[in-house]
C-alpha cells in the first residue's frame, strides 16, 4: 500500500531528475485521468508502460516506491517465481490470471495500482529458439505480457539491470524510458 512506503529522498542525475517528475506528475490522480480520457478519444490503449533501467543499486525500485507514494497509489508486485509453474500450461494461465486480476483491481479502485514487475530481465529476455517445453514457456509468456501490454488501462513499471538482455518488442516506443 502506498501508505506503508516510507518517504525517501532521491538523487538523480539533471536528465532522470526531469523524468521522474514528468512521470510522477503524469501518474498524478487528475492528470492521469485527464490524459488516458485523450488517448480513449483518439483509440490509443489508455494504459503506461515504462521501463527503468540501470546498474544495481541504483534506485529503480525505489524511485517506482517513491512515485507511488507521491501519487497515492498502491503498487501490485509481480513476483514472477510465484507464476512460474513446472506443469506445462501453469505459467501461461498464472500470468493471464495474473492481468485478469490487475484489470479487475484497477477497475475497483479509484487509483489504478502500479504493476511492478521489478527484476523483469528474468521474463522480458531475448526470445530463444525453442529448443526445450522451458523455452516454449518462456516464449509463450512473453508473448502474453506483450498483449497484455497493448491494451492496458492500468500503469505497469518494469526494472532491470540488463536492458541488453531484453527482446526488442519490450523497448519500442510505447514503452516509455527512463533511467
Amino acid at each position: 500500500l502506498h501508505s506503508d512506503i516510507r518517504v525517501k529522498k532521491m538523487y538523480y542525475n539533471d536528465e532522470e531528475s526531469e523524468q521522474v517528475a514528468s512521470l510522477t506528475d503524469l501518474l498524478g490522480a487528475e492528470k492521469f485521468s485527464q490524459v488516458q480520457d485523450r488517448l480513449r478519444e483518439k483509440g490509443l490503449r489508455s494504459g503506461f508502460c515504462c521501463l527503468f533501467y540501470g546498474p544495481a543499486g541504483t534506485g529503480k525500485t525505489e524511485t517506482v516506491m517513491q512515485i507511488a507514494k507521491e501519487t497515492g497509489r498502491d503498487i501490485f508486485i509481480v513476483d514472477m517465481s510465484r507464476l512460474k509453474s513446472k506443469w506445462i500450461g501453469d505459467s501461461e494461465k498464472n500470468i493471464k490470471q495474473l492481468f485478469r486480476t490487475y484489470r479487475s483491481v484497477v477497475k475497483e479502485s479509484d487509483l489504478a495500482p502500479i504493476l511492478l514487475f521489478n527484476e523483469a530481465d528474468a521474463i522480458f529476455g531475448k526470445r530463444i529458439r525453442e529448443e526445450s517445453s522451458t523455452d516454449k514457456m518462456n516464449n509463450a509468456i512473453q508473448n502474453i505480457i506483450l498483449q497484455e501490454m497493448e491494451t492496458l488501462d492500468g500503469i505497469l513499471i518494469a526494472t532491470t539491470n540488463l536492458t541488453e538482455n531484453y527482446h526488442p518488442a519490450f523497448g519500442r516506443p510505447s514503452l516509455s524510458q527512463a533511467h
